[in-house]
């Protein structure tokens, strides 16, 4: 298995598109019903799969990811060859990047002199995908890159 197995609620959300999928094994609903029942194990090995291929789909679409903490934000962009980073950093007492007002004060106050910017770029040390496949479960979230992109002028 290259990522994790969808959660439950992820199945279910994905419920057709897994019949499809099954569907296209030859395997119908009684005989799914079966391979859970009398073989566990082959019903393990086709969520994994499925797991995978719903993965690499999510991941090859995702080229923005943001993680949000107290005072740093941490915003990447995923191209073929490298990914990048820029880092801001907050340091003004009493300013939650994870509350809105305070992220709305950053938004306002992008040149203000508690705030720092860091950024840079490195060649992926694995498998593009896993790579931001082991951001999403550090917790970053896939996003549209307005703000990466924001930054990155802002800094440039």
């Amino acid at each position: 298995m290259k990522y994790r197995q969808l959660t439950k609620e992820q199945f279910e959300e994905l419920h057709m598109e897994f019949a499809t999928f099954l569907a296209a094994q030859q395997i119908d609903v009684k005989e799914w019903e079966t391979i859970k029942k009398e073989k566990p194990h082959v019903a393990e090995e086709e969520m994994n799969l499925f797991s995978d291929v719903v993965w690499d789909r999510v991941l090859m679409k995702a080229n923005y990811l943001e993680h949000f903490s107290e005072n740093t934000i941490n915003l990447f962009r995923a191209d073929a060859e490298f990914i990048h980073r820029i880092v801001v950093k907050v340091n003004k007492k009493g300013v939650n990047l994870l509350n809105p007002e305070d992220y709305n004060w950053f938004v306002d106050n992008s040149q203000d002199v508690s705030i720092e910017y860091f950024k840079g770029q490195k060649p992926y040390t694995k498998e593009r995908n896993q790579e931001i496949f082991e951001l999403i479960e550090k917790g970053s979230v896939v996003s549209k890159g307005e703000l990466f992109e924001a930054v990155f002028k802002l800094i440039s």
